[in-house]
């Protein structure tokens, strides 16, 4: 529901002669449509400052905790804590696209150069600026931290925040960017100043925000990485929800570090969120929005997201989705709670973590797991809290509608749970060959942290192209892109030569399976995928068919098992046999004519 202040100053607004003429004097859109909040007194209140403290932050000092400060109020605040405390300082790491510095604020008694020898938190929250529990929740933190009673929390760790990583799409900010989502009442935009969404681009680093923040995480090494964000889709008892890759029996690049979230990180967390009046969840979401009782599944296990990047990274990533219509206090205060007993385990459980960490990183699988898709099968039944609700006739839609109640279902659900499965196994070669011209996509290699050789002179080396075929082009674009898929490829062995400033890129390093997934065009993850190699899929010789016909018919007079073939290509595909330039081309491409690097993948595979 929208606060009584915001009601009160649209209201006022649509009362303004601007507005009387052409709209009533309470627009519908700013009245009250979500469903009923449920019921919330948590333990964690006590967490908010009272009205005294010099330190109170906008959030907890706005009535009703359902306001979050824009970026220069919040960044002034972030400066006078960090002039005030030395366990505080302000580290710049990037710019958006309009301009404005992109920061991270660290907790820590190391100085300017963290000990490598404490574990380091980092919490990022405004990938998705509407989400923005994690800055409120975070400034709350860092604030105890420096000047309250939590100084001892960065004894045995360091914690990072970053507060806004959309710096740009926080400052789109207004009352009507989210509707399914209960405040705070002023919300950013999901998306960055270009239209481009960062949670779709962990993996093919598109977008200066998501560079930074990749030369930033390799320079900083984080033990254990959050990335805070807030659901959409439907109602249920659990305020704070959390899931990573390998949960629930499902598939992980670092299983060791996966086993200690499942079986420490996890436990540890929801005791302590229910210790303080949370429902923590598993991170879940409904497969059907108007039967909520059909099933849940994983949302996805794509590399392009967060968790599904920590995974092939060797980061232990947790993804958190506080559930969008709880009230923006109690979302705050169990992102609060999630951080500091985070840090608190962290400190206490660095050995076997970075003892999980290094053992994933050794892992050389032979072949990898890629393109995962929904498993049509459920593997388990999970119980699940839900909402009471009912249907009714809606005459907008012209359907029946779910209608959320506000109340616990006090039937506790038991719901098909369905994971994903991977629908291709890649082959893992020796090394890649980027040619020397795509130094765009070098540069995103090197961002990854990948090892890699640069040539300084030519060289001829023994490689597999691929030629890809029937490539597809998407008929729409996504997230700036045109994508591109391809299901077959034919390996080519060529002795080919890379000119100076190209890359060999050796597969047996810890980030080895992000080059696979990156390199390997049938990757729906790829640098293919997204559409970075139109140019291999526009031919720029052809051949009239005055040349081409009396052409194919002396090759089949010289080649009776090439007779043979066309005879039975006309027998077998129709609408070939009546298409004359499809036979013609189909000479053509047998000739030495035809261009050889049509559908030419250009980065090698070296076996």
């Amino acid at each position: 529901m929208r606060s009584a202040l915001l009601l009160s100053a649209l209201a006022a607004l649509c009362s303004s002669p601007a507005m009387s003429q052409s709209a009533p004097n309470t627009a519908p859109w700013d009245q009250p449509f979500l469903p009923p909040a449920l019921a919330w007194d948590g333990a964690s209140r006590a967490l908010l400052a009272e009205a005294s403290n010099p330190w109170i932050t906008d959030f907890e000092r706005d009535p009703a905790h359902d306001f979050s400060p824009d970026y220069a109020a919040t960044r002034a605040w972030f400066d006078r804590l960090d002039a005030a405390s030395d366990l505080i300082r302000i580290e710049p790491f990037g710019v958006s696209p309009e301009g404005r510095p992109i920061y991270a604020v660290i907790a820590s008694r190391d100085g300017a150069t963290l000990d490598p020898a404490k574990p380091v938190l980092l919490a990022q929250a405004g990938i998705h600026p509407g989400e923005i529990d994690g800055k409120d929740a975070g400034m709350m933190l860092l604030r105890d931290i420096a000047f309250g009673s939590k100084g001892e929390l960065i004894d045995q760790a360091n914690l990072v925040l970053i507060p806004i990583l959309s710096v740009d799409g926080h400052e789109r900010a207004g009352p009507y960017s989210r509707p399914n989502q209960r405040g705070p009442r002023i919300q950013g935009w999901r998306n960055t100043g270009t239209n481009q969404n960062l949670n779709r681009d962990f993996l093919k680093l598109d977008q200066p925000e998501m560079r930074a923040l990749r030369t930033f995480i390799n320079t900083l090494k984080p033990d254990l990485y959050l990335d805070i964000h807030v659901t959409d889709g439907m109602d249920y008892q659990y305020d704070v929800t959390f899931g990573f890759n390998g949960e629930f029996d499902s598939y992980s690049r670092s299983p060791a570090s996966s086993a200690w979230l499942d079986d420490v990180f996890k436990p540890a967390l929801n005791d302590a969120l229910e210790a303080q009046g949370h429902i923590p969840g598993p991170l879940v979401f409904g497969i059907d929005d108007q039967n909520p009782r059909a099933g849940l599944n994983d949302g996805g296990l794509g590399e392009r997201f967060s968790n599904g990047w920590g995974s092939a990274a060797h980061v232990p990533t947790v993804l958190i989705e506080n559930h969008s219509l709880k009230p923006y206090e109690q979302r705050v205060l169990g992102t609060y709670v999630f951080m500091e007993a985070s840090l608190r385990l962290l400190a206490d459980q660095v050995g076997p973590l970075r003892a999980a960490i290094t053992a994933d990183q050794a892992l050389r699988p032979a072949e990898i797991p890629a393109n995962f898709e929904a498993d049509p099968v459920p593997h388990q039944t999970r119980a699940f809290k839900g909402v009471l609700y009912e249907t009714y006739d809606s005459p907008a839609s012209g359907r029946q509608e779910i209608r959320w109640l506000g109340r616990p279902d006090p039937e506790v659900w038991q719901l098909p749970y369905y994971g994903s499965r991977p629908s291709l196994s890649l082959r893992r070669p020796a090394a890649y060959w980027v040619p020397a011209y795509r130094t765009e996509l070098i540069e995103r290699l090197r961002l990854h942290g990948l090892t890699m050789e640069t040539l300084d002179a030519p060289r001829t080396v023994p490689v597999d192209l691929l030629r890809l075929n029937d490539p597809t082009l998407a008929p729409r674009a996504n997230e700036g892109h045109v994508q591109a898929s391809v299901t077959d490829v034919t390996p080519m062995s060529r002795d080919w030569t890379f000119a100076p400033g190209s890359v060999r890129i050796p597969t047996d390093q810890p980030l080895g399976d992000i080059a696979v997934l990156l390199l390997e065009p049938q990757s729906s993850e790829s640098f293919y995928a997204w559409g970075l190699f139109p140019e291999i899929l526009s031919r720029v010789e052809y051949i009239e068919g005055y040349a081409i016909a009396p052409l194919a018919e002396a090759m089949m007079a010289a080649d009776p098992e090439l007779k043979t073939a066309f005879e039975a290509k006309l027998v077998a595909d129709p609408a070939f046999a009546a298409n004359g330039d499809a036979r013609l081309s189909w000479f053509y491409e047998r000739t030495p004519f035809y261009d050889d690097r049509y559908r030419l993948y250009p980065v090698a595979r070296e076996n």
